[in-house]
């Protein structure tokens, strides 16, 4: 029995300290996640909340797993832990049944799973949670009750303290497909033979007031009497897509600047504006005086944003505004506004608004950049 019950400590203890961690690590990929889901199930107004329970949601998960993996007031983390799992065994059932999001987001962007992947996966977690729930009182903690909550309560603060740091300064680890290093235009190939997305095709047809569906195989060819009335495709299975699939930009005016900028032999500064609304407007000037200085200094500088930008702004400010797709932006920089810094569609740098370097920084960045080249 003693070895089944630290077998089942070690898979609970760790699945729910990895799904805490992967979260902390990017808090803003939660975030879009429960705006997401609040989407989905028309509760839009909560959008703003979104930040909270993110927090919540991995701090406890960590704290969950830390209690069962080290045994440290483990009867609260296994209650925590039946808690979670009552909850979101069921709701991963109903969003694999109902699909409103694609990934269920459980181990943030560092693995993607399904919804289908998630319960199964939940399903089978669920026994050793049960089996260690049971067994509860047979397990003897190598410290006091007092001496176990001051631990737990220093290893939250330190982990709350950790979630901010990566809110500030960007994540500490960087699971997306914009991560520093990555050559752009070699994230978007589609490879030779990759398998492409199937669609089934469905027609529809009338006579004599009623309506059928039909697909390729059984369509009333040279049946005149039925009248076509529409066509439905449905996805049946996903093609390949590439990590980077949907990394366009477009002037204010409707021209692609999406090769012009991956091509330049200049270095090249995007700033990242996720939602102008929610943007201090002192960040907002700070950025602009930022790309009159990489003008003058022959950095190319963009403003990249999905909403429309103010005429007044583009005629008062020296740089170039563009448009991108939303999820793109969020999947290519967790701040807002956040910068990225290319060289021939090479990402070198990544930075928050909190540690954007200083004007005399980036010439002394792109200076020992060229030197070492």
């Amino acid at each position: 029995m003693k070895i089944t019950i630290y077998i089942s400590r070690f898979l609970v203890g760790v699945v729910f300290l990895f799904s805490g961690t992967v979260k902390a690590i990017d808090p803003l990929g939660s975030v879009y996640k429960f705006q997401d889901y609040f989407t989905a199930f028309n509760l839009g107004f909560l959008n703003d909340l979104s930040l909270l329970p993110a927090i919540i949601l991995c701090s406890i998960e960590f704290l969950a797993g830390f209690s069962v993996l080290f045994n440290i007031r483990f009867k609260a983390g296994i209650w925590a832990v039946m808690l979670l799992m009552m909850v979101f065994t069921p709701l991963t059932l109903i969003l694999a049944l109902t699909n409103p999001v694609s990934d269920c987001g459980c181990f943030g962007d560092a693995v993607h799973l399904t919804n289908w992947q998630t319960f199964y996966k939940n399903i089978i977690l669920i026994i050793p949670a049960i089996w260690l729930f049971v067994n509860r009182n047979k397990l003897t903690s190598p410290v006091g009750s007092a001496r176990g909550w001051t631990l737990l309560s220093i290893v939250a603060v330190f982990f709350i303290a950790f979630i901010f740091y990566n809110l500030r300064y960007l994540p500490v680890v960087d699971f997306l497909p914009y991560k520093t290093g990555t050559y752009i235009p070699d994230k978007m190939i589609i490879p030779e033979g990759a398998p492409a997305a199937k669609y089934e095709s469905t027609f529809i047809y009338e006579k004599n007031g009623e309506r059928k569906e039909f697909n390729l195989t059984n369509y009333p060819a040279g049946d005149t009497a039925w009248k076509f009335i529409d066509q439905k495709s449905v996805l049946v299975s996903k093609g390949y897509q590439p990590p980077i699939h949907d990394f366009v930009i477009t002037s204010m005016y409707g021209k692609d600047l999406t090769q012009e900028i991956l091509s330049s032999k200049n270095y090249t500064v995007l700033m990242v504006l996720i939602d102008l609304e929610k943007i201090d407007n002192e960040l907002l000037l700070k950025g602009y005086d930022y790309g009159s200085f990489c003008n003058n200094y022959s950095i190319d500088f963009y403003v990249l944003s999905p909403q429309r930008f103010e005429e007044a702004d583009i005629l008062v400010n020296p740089v170039t505004f563009a448009s991108v797709d939303e999820t793109t932006l969020k999947t290519m920089v967790r701040s807002n506004p956040g910068y990225i810094l290319l060289k021939e569609g090479t990402i070198l740098h990544k930075w928050s608004w909190a540690n954007l370097p200083e004007k005399e920084e980036l010439i002394k960045l792109t200076t020992n950049t060229n030197s070492n080249n």
